[in-house]
This record gives C-alpha cells, sequence and structure tokens, in this order.
C-alpha cells in the first residue's frame, strides 16, 4: 500500500506535459513521437502539439493486471504492440506518464534503444532509465492520474469531525 497519494489534475498535467515539451524542444527536432499505451497518451498528444510533431505512434506493453483476490499483481512484460515506424529510435521521442520500478522502460528502451525516452513523472526506482523528465516523487507515492479518478463530493471538514465524535 502506497504511503502518499498525490493527485495530478487536467490543468496540472497539461502544465507539466508542456514543461516537458520546453525542455525537449532545443533537443529536436524529433521524427516522431512513441507514446507508452496508456499513460503516455495524453502527455504525447501534448507534447507533439507543442513540437509540432505530426507522426505519433504506440508500444503497447502490460505489466501488471488484476489478481484472484482483485489487488495489482506485477507480471513479466508483455509487449502487445510494438512501434512500428521508429525502427531503433533514432530521431524519435519515446513518451509515458511516468516511470516507476522500470519494468516498462526496460522493456520500452530494448526496442528502441536510440530514442529518447522522457516522462512527466519519475520515481527514484526508475528515472536513471530516462532520458528527461519533469517531477520526482517518492517511491511510496501513489500518483493519481484525472484520467483515473472522477470529481466527487467532499465532506466539509466540519461535518467529517462530527461524524467522527
Amino acid at each position: 500500500m502506497p504511503a502518499h497519494y498525490y493527485t495530478v489534475t487536467w490543468d496540472q498535467l497539461h502544465r507539466d506535459a508542456r514543461a516537458l515539451a520546453w525542455r525537449l524542444i532545443d533537443l529536436g527536432p524529433f521524427n516522431g513521437i512513441v507514446a507508452i499505451t496508456r499513460g503516455g497518451l495524453i502527455p504525447a498528444a501534448i507534447i507533439a502539439r507543442e513540437l509540432e510533431a505530426r507522426l505519433v505512434e504506440t508500444v503497447s506493453v502490460v505489466t501488471y493486471g488484476r489478481g484472484a483476490a482483485g489487488e495489482t499483481e506485477i507480471g513479466a512484460p508483455q509487449v502487445l504492440k510494438p512501434p512500428v515506424a521508429a525502427g531503433d529510435g533514432e530521431g524519435f521521442l519515446l513518451i509515458d506518464d511516468l516511470v516507476d520500478t522500470g519494468t516498462t522502460a526496460r522493456v520500452v528502451r530494448s526496442l528502441l534503444p536510440k530514442a529518447h525516452f522522457a516522462t512527466v513523472y519519475a520515481k527514484p526506482a526508475g528515472k536513471q532509465l530516462v532520458d528527461t523528465f519533469i517531477t520526482e516523487v517518492s517511491q511510496n507515492t501513489w500518483i493519481l492520474f484525472p484520467w483515473d479518478t472522477e470529481p466527487q463530493f467532499a465532506v466539509p471538514l466540519a461535518k467529517r469531525e462530527k461524524q467522527a465524535s
């Protein structure tokens, strides 16, 4: 169980992805972008717009799923859809939302060894596998991305205190 939660809003994700694009712009121009699905799709779209990249393809890697009891289980990575146009990655950006343990990063690095790998967020166990990132969070932090959450009513603090007593 994570010790901390870090909630990322749509606005914050957009700002952070644009900040990543700013860091990357002087490294280009790039021939295209490879987004790691699913988390890298939205940051890749924002970065593609900011860098005026027109060729965007995906790589699909599954490294976790739901176990029998419903808990998240880490398994052997499976490449469901390799990138085609990017070749060995030379001249391409590889984009993901987050590098965590580095499991997915190692797989895509082996597929695209010459790509410039950039993530919006990075955790210590995986950050050495990416070339560029914007925000580092602790390893025991679970990032709640806007596509994984929904807005809902929050009980006012004063009412929470009354309910607890």
